[in-house]
C-alpha cells in the first residue's frame, strides 16, 4: 500500500482539473454531517478564521480585491492547463 506521502506526489503529477475532481471526492468521502462529524466543526472553524484574514487583508489594502468575473476567469485558466 502507498504511503499519504506516495499518494500526494503521485496526486501533484495529476493536471490541475483532475486534483480538484479528487480533493472534492476525498472531502465528500468524509461524510461530513455537522453532527455526527466533529471534522465539520474544525472544517467551519478554520473557514471563518481563512475569511477574517481575507476580510483584514482587503481592509488594510495588502492584498487588492478584484472582480468575481475575473476571479472566476482566472480559475478557469489555471484548470485549464
Amino acid at each position: 500500500m502507498l504511503t499519504v506521502d506516495e499518494i500526494f506526489n503521485e496526486a501533484l503529477t495529476l493536471p490541475n482539473a483532475s486534483r480538484v475532481i479528487l480533493v472534492k471526492k476525498l472531502v465528500e468521502s468524509l461524510a461530513l454531517d455537522e453532527e455526527t462529524n466533529p471534522i465539520y466543526q474544525t472544517i467551519q472553524e478554520l473557514w471563518i478564521e481563512e475569511a477574517k484574514k481575507r476580510i483584514d487583508e482587503i481592509r488594510s489594502s495588502s492584498v487588492k480585491a478584484i472582480p468575481g468575473e475575473e476571479a472566476l476567469a482566472q480559475v478557469r485558466q489555471l484548470l485549464e492547463s
